[in-house]
């Protein structure tokens, strides 16, 4: 073990120094803050717009409340100006709105509002909560008692009502209840963390299917393995690029955290650090480990990364399979098809994250199932890739072929 520790610090010093490596660390958080910020440049904030009334109602504080309450865009102000002249000066004045309270307009029920052509579209749909004082005054004026205006305010609703049996109706209550309760952002935060935290060292991971090609073609491999295990060598590449996958994320966090608390009003860390977590970052490791064991595999049966077959390219899709089945299982998360692909060990750790970042009560038989059959996965593919990796890193001339690497696994 301590061999493996000596490559993997190796990995990890020779990618620190390695420019491109650093320019994505770097740029990555980057593109996503302008992705954030370029769109706020472009939407210039709403213009406060100036309302001007004329109240000969004396409904003035009642409509300043309203709007204070509504926390509408405006800027109040009672006027003298004569309605005839209100177009005018409407015209005149930029992101202006004047308003006539008049008993004429009170009396037709029609409330005359002149705006200025920079006035937002949606005014009028504002202007609507000064219709609840006016009609409030006209109910008033109509001499009726507190108890016909109670009446007239309450109005009238259809209300329907379900037959149902006794015990369905409680089972039903119950239900409605637990899903009142439920919060559909308990699992969902720490789901879409561990998913990044998933794509980012499965991404980095990658990299060692191109380490162990470049080491092989460049003929590194046989100077390493001629002081160390090729057992030893597969393991501290693994270790390595596993740290560089967990350095990448956490200074992409460092980043954006910040960034995400600042411009989004939600309770990020609340939902975040929960013991859910725990696991769902378990599942994400184990699912590293999983695809780190193909990649290194794979990377020792290639002579040359530009001469790929097909059989390795389709293997380096791998991780990516669970986005094919993405539709289904956001539909219905406890359907047969996400059931079938939690036991799957390739798909396990992508619909498995999915699921329970949906899911309000987790099946924890079919998680704990799940997770023991990718544990058992995981020990196999690493026996497996280890008998790969002795016999391709040493193979030179051409790429593996399936054939080839089956009898390897069988030798």
């Amino acid at each position: 073990m301590r061999n493996s520790w000596k490559v993997a610090k190796w990995e990890i010093k020779r990618n620190m120094k390695n420019k491109s490596f650093i320019i994505s660390l770097i740029i990555t958080p980057i593109i996503f803050m302008l992705f954030a910020f370029i769109p706020t440049l472009f939407n210039s904030e709403d213009e406060t717009t100036q309302v001007f009334i004329l109240d000969e109602l004396n409904v003035y504080e009642q409509v300043e409340e309203m709007v204070t309450s509504a926390e509408l865009n405006w800027e109040l102000q009672q006027t003298d100006v004569a309605e005839s002249e209100m177009a005018a000066k409407a015209e005149a004045d930029e992101h202006t709105a004047y308003i006539a309270l008049t008993e004429k307009a009170l009396e037709e029920g029609e409330i005359p509002v002149y705006l200025n052509d920079n006035v937002e579209e949606n005014f009028l749909f504002e202007a609507s909560i000064i219709e609840t004082p006016l009609r409030q005054l006209q109910l008033e004026r109509m001499n009726l008692s507190d108890q016909q205006l109670e009446v007239i305010g309450k109005g009238v609703s259809l209300k329907p009502i379900e037959i149902e049996d006794k015990g369905t109706a409680s089972k039903a209550e119950g239900e409605a209840a637990e899903e009142t309760e439920g919060d559909p952002f308990r699992h969902l935060v720490p789901g879409i963390a561990a998913g990044i935290v998933l794509f980012s060292i499965v991404i980095t991971g990658m990299m060692i299917f191109t380490s162990a090609s470049q080491e092989k073609k460049e003929k590194v491999a046989e100077i390493i393995l001629s002081s160390i295990t090729p057992t030893d060598l597969m393991q501290g590449k693994i270790i390595g690029y596993f740290i560089l996958g967990i350095t990448q994320v956490a200074v992409w966090l460092a980043f954006l955290l910040p960034i995400a608390l600042w411009k989004i009003d939600f309770p990020i860390l609340e939902y975040l650090f929960v013991p859910e977590l725990a696991i769902l970052l378990f599942i994400a490791l184990a699912g590293y480990l999983l695809f780190a064991a193909i990649f290194v595999g794979m990377g020792a049966t290639v002579e040359d990364m530009t001469s790929t077959s097909n059989f390795q390219g389709i293997v380096m899709m791998l991780p990516f399979l669970p986005f094919m089945f993405m539709g289904p299982i956001i539909m219905d998360p406890s359907g047969l098809i996400a059931k079938v692909l939690t036991f799957i060990p390739v798909t396990t750790p992508g619909v498995l994250l999915i699921r329970l970042s949906m899911l309000e009560e987790w099946p924890w038989i079919e998680v704990i199932i799940a997770i023991l059959v990718l544990l058992v996965f995981i020990w196999l593919a690493m026996k497996a890739a280890g008998k790969i990796f002795k016999m391709g890193i040493l193979m030179y001339g051409k790429n593996a072929t399936p054939k080839e690497i089956w009898k390897w696994l069988w030798a």
